[in-house]
């Protein structure tokens, strides 16, 4: 069973950096797109950005102190996150569009949407 394992949140000061990383791992796996999503307390879930072969895209406001990237390879992405504000804190979740496979059919199942279970950024002020 294939998962995605955020690692990389945790406290820091407003203006200071984070990189959060993102592992597919269990399982032979073909991400076609790779993304982070974040949630705040009281607030819905809100595209940070996303990768794939066509290249980056980042939700509003986030491109500038965000950058995305990936080590297609590996099924890892990355987020570096930088002049990070108190309004960042939430919970960081990453997202791929993707397929696992099989190894009892000797072939690939078919594309479908995986995410992390989030790891948490907060930004004292």
């Amino acid at each position: 069973q294939v998962q995605l394992v955020e690692s990389g949140g945790g406290l820091v000061q407003a203006g200071g950096s984070l990189r959060l990383s993102c592992a597919a791992s269990g399982g032979v796996f073909s991400a076609a797109l790779m993304a982070w999503y974040r949630q705040a307390p009281g607030k819905e879930r809100a595209l940070v950005a996303s990768i794939d072969n066509s290249g980056t895209n980042y939700g509003d406001s986030m491109e500038g102190r965000f950058t995305i990237s990936r080590d297609g390879a590996k099924n890892v992405v990355f987020l570096q996150m930088n002049n990070l504000k108190a309004e960042d804190t939430a919970v960081y979740y990453c997202n791929a569009i993707g397929r696992s496979y099989d190894s009892g059919f000797a072939a690939y199942q078919q594309y479908r949407e995986y995410w992390g279970r989030g790891t948490q950024v907060t930004v004292a002020s």
